[in-house]
């Protein structure tokens, strides 16, 4: 897990679309399956997936319904 050295700000994450959604209506934010916390506003598609999230992501299966979230 990063310690303040900026690695989480590299990295589009993962989250429960739901959670998006929500975010996107009132600006609440959203925690990614590595643990991050933020409130999503860039395009997720500019940045590679966080390693740590697309490991948990891939352990679960095929039954989550997390999507890819917006970096801070």
């Amino acid at each position: 897990m990063s310690h303040g050295d900026g690695d989480h700000e590299r990295f589009a994450h993962y989250v429960q679309k739901d959670k998006i959604m929500a975010s996107a209506l009132d600006g609440t934010p959203v925690v990614a399956l590595c643990g991050k916390v933020w409130v999503p506003g860039r395009d997720p598609k500019k940045y590679p997936v966080c390693p740590m999230c697309k490991e948990i992501y891939e352990s679960m299966g095929s039954g989550g319904d997390e999507g890819k979230g917006g970096d801070k």
